[in-house]
């Protein structure tokens, strides 16, 4: 008895007239132009790297080398301390604490 060779990739998937999604390689932003330092006072340029609620985004994410990633991590903790940056998200500023004081 032969057996049927199956499309799909091996684990009970099948393919069969599906365009499967093919991820892009990311290329650092800071390498293409040639930045030697990050400047944490470009505040436009530095939020673009953090998240809704005001974290740091993985490298897997924004696509920065690991250089940059560290040099970024330290220009976006620099401009949090001057206050150029917030530390959290704007809403949990007006929401306050969760259980009031009394």
């Amino acid at each position: 008895m032969a057996y049927e060779k199956k499309r799909g990739d091996g684990k009970g998937r099948s393919f069969k007239g599906k365009k499967r999604y093919i991820a892009r390689k990311k290329v650092c932003v800071f390498c293409v132009d040639g930045a030697q330092d990050i400047d944490y006072k470009n505040v436009a340029k530095m939020s673009r790297y953090l998240s809704d609620r005001g974290k740091i985004l993985s490298r897997r994410r924004t696509g920065v080398c690991a250089k940059h990633q560290r040099s970024l991590a330290t220009a976006l903790k620099r401009a949090r301390h001057l206050a150029l940056l917030p530390y959290t998200a704007p809403y949990v500023h007006r929401a306050g604490s969760a259980v009031p004081r009394q």
